[in-house]
């Protein structure tokens, strides 16, 4: 009769593999739960940044009204995107700056053009004081104001983004495809998200008005220098609003510089803060109002070489019944839209002054645009 107990040597091997499959089941189990931790983890923080976005539904509601008379959409899939900077006081972090009137102003204004293909990007500074018509617009009491020729950031004042996006439309005949929104508090945030910008400053700064107090030479600006530097004008260079134009490009290049080369968007410990700060601080129309939007912008944007990436205030000179106004320089102003128009390149010389060459009349010679690019050095 055989015996049907195992051997010791098959008991401890059954013994051992048995082990072996338990270790293997926990181990899967465990597996399991990493991955749906940080599955879940993932999903809980894409929810957050994409619940921190404010979306803007007037001005889509009230463009819709006007929409025959807008120009159209851009060529080659190319993008244009209104960047509004906001002095608004409202809110306990801007009141710092300022005592909220229940209005706000567009205390910057820069039209972002991305070519197709990530052939480049074009910021087009315009100047707030630049003399504009102003159609009538919807006021925040849902009255009409009336039309006017006026300086331009009025039209922010009257009647939000609706209003400057058609003042703008009217103005260039370009077609704005989104906006984003960001006040006094959402800048500060946006660079201390990202460790401060290094630029270099020829001269030393002291700006009660702007709260800005820096020595010359290489300086890493955070938060509140960093919209010090932005904001600042009487007290630097000849007090113009044109000259903070040009600071403010300095900075928005050094900050594309300091986004691109420091591995920011690679960087998932990295991008989280930038990216937290950023969806709190914006305003957006419908089209820009999720994370998938946002970072669609972003990776489009990545993709154009900082070389590529310019800026340029809009052709412009004193108006010349108000030297504290602005008007456009023609026809070099009419030349830059169509250009944006046709999503052809624009040429930006260094230095960030000058005059701007106009095209020959032969149209064989392109215009060239005092301006500046983000490969610039920061010294």
């Amino acid at each position: 009769m055989t015996d049907s107990a195992d051997t010791p040597a098959e008991a401890g091997a059954e013994g051992e593999g048995g082990r072996k499959r338990h270790w293997l089941r926990w181990t899967a189990l465990g597996a399991a739960v990493v991955v749906l931790a940080a599955a879940g983890g993932g999903w809980w923080l894409y929810r957050k940044l994409d619940g921190n976005i404010t979306t803007d539904t007037t001005a889509a509601a009230e463009l819709l009204k006007y929409e025959k008379e807008r120009p159209s959409p851009a060529v080659n899939a190319a993008r244009n995107i209104l960047l509004i900077g906001s002095d608004t006081r409202a809110g306990a972090g801007n009141r710092q700056y300022g005592r909220d009137k229940g209005t706000q102003r567009s205390d910057t204004t820069i039209l972002l053009h991305i070519s197709a293909r990530g052939a480049g990007a074009t910021a087009v500074s315009i100047p707030r004081d630049l003399m504009v018509n102003i159609p009538s617009c919807t006021k925040p009491d849902k009255t009409l104001s009336r039309a006017a020729f006026a300086q331009f950031n009025l039209a922010f004042e009257s009647g939000g983004t609706a209003c400057t996006i058609r003042t703008l439309e009217k103005l260039t005949g370009i077609r704005i495809d989104h906006h984003m929104v960001i006040d006094f508090q959402g800048f500060k945030k946006m660079v201390d998200a990202v460790d401060g910008v290094e630029l270099c400053l020829k001269e030393p700064i002291d700006d009660p008005a702007a709260h800005l107090k820096l020595p010359a030479g290489r300086q890493t600006l955070h938060g509140e220098q960093a919209l010090g530097f932005v904001r600042a004008r009487k007290t630097l260079g000849n007090g113009s609003d044109t000259e903070r134009m040009d600071r403010q490009q300095q900075f928005l290049g050094a900050l594309v510089n300091k986004v691109q080369s420091d591995g920011v968007l690679l960087n998932p410990t990295r991008l989280y803060p930038v990216l937290d700060a950023a969806t709190k601080s914006v305003t957006t129309d419908a089209g820009l109002d999720s994370l998938r939007d946002l970072y669609d912008l972003a990776r489009s944007l990545r993709a154009v070489p900082t070389e590529k990436v310019q800026f340029l205030t809009v052709p412009r000179r004193p108006y010349a019944y108000n030297p504290n106004r602005d008007e456009l320089v023609q026809p070099a102003a009419d030349q830059l839209f169509a250009r944006l128009r046709a999503d052809r390149p624009v040429t930006v010389r260094p230095g960030g002054s000058g005059k701007p060459e106009a095209e020959g009349p032969n149209a064989s010679v392109a215009p060239s645009f005092p301006g500046r690019n983000a490969a610039e050095g920061v010294c």
